[in-house]
């Protein structure tokens, strides 16, 4: 189940607030510019189907989006649990970074947890299958796909390397919880 756990940056183990619904999530998140949004697909998918079977089913979405913030690419990514770089790939956005442009992201199929740096608080969010994601350039963010990641998920681009991360050596990500599916929290 997709949810928000707002925390004061100073109290990583004490929620100010946790909502759990899409509308409560995306209400939360507006205010500092973070787009939440759910995506029903118009033909069956599934991890495993081909890009081109993936980017069809969710077509009319994809067009509104890249007509409205005007994207120039689009793409899948999908990572498994037996991918033997799985370690590298974790580690590779676990530190609070930033991007130049918008970092957005749909679950096809999965999930992850972006966590974003906002002022003094901090926005963990879980995403599942069907949310999308949209962080505004330079907020402040990690990303985590868990131990043993399994995600299915649309990437949008507007420039080749705007999704080059600039990490911050804050040491900020390292005191709040890592992604473990399942567990319970």
């Amino acid at each position: 189940m997709s949810r928000l756990r707002i925390f004061e940056e100073a109290h990583p183990d004490q929620p100010v607030l946790v909502a759990d619904t899409h509308a409560d999530i995306a209400r939360a998140l507006a205010p500092i510019g973070v787009a939440f949004e759910q995506w029903e697909a118009s033909q069956p998918v599934v991890a495993g189907d081909s890009p081109e079977t993936i980017l069809a089913a969710y077509k009319a979405d994809i067009d509104r989006l890249v007509a409205d913030r005007g994207f120039r690419t689009v793409d899948v990514v999908s990572i498994a649990p037996d991918n033997p770089n799985r370690a590298e790939m974790r580690k590779k956005f676990l530190d609070e970074h930033f991007h130049k442009e918008d970092e957005v992201r749909f679950f096809v199929d999965g999930s992850g947890l972006f966590t974003l740096h906002v002022g003094d608080r901090v926005y963990e969010i879980r995403c599942e299958k069907g949310d999308l994601i949209g962080v505004p350039d330079s907020t402040l963010h990690w990303f985590d796909m868990g131990p043993e990641p399994r995600f299915v998920a649309i990437r949008f681009f507007t420039e080749p390397d705007g999704w080059v991360g600039h990490f911050t050596g804050s040491g900020l990500a390292q005191k709040f919880p890592r992604y473990e599916p399942g567990a319970a929290g």
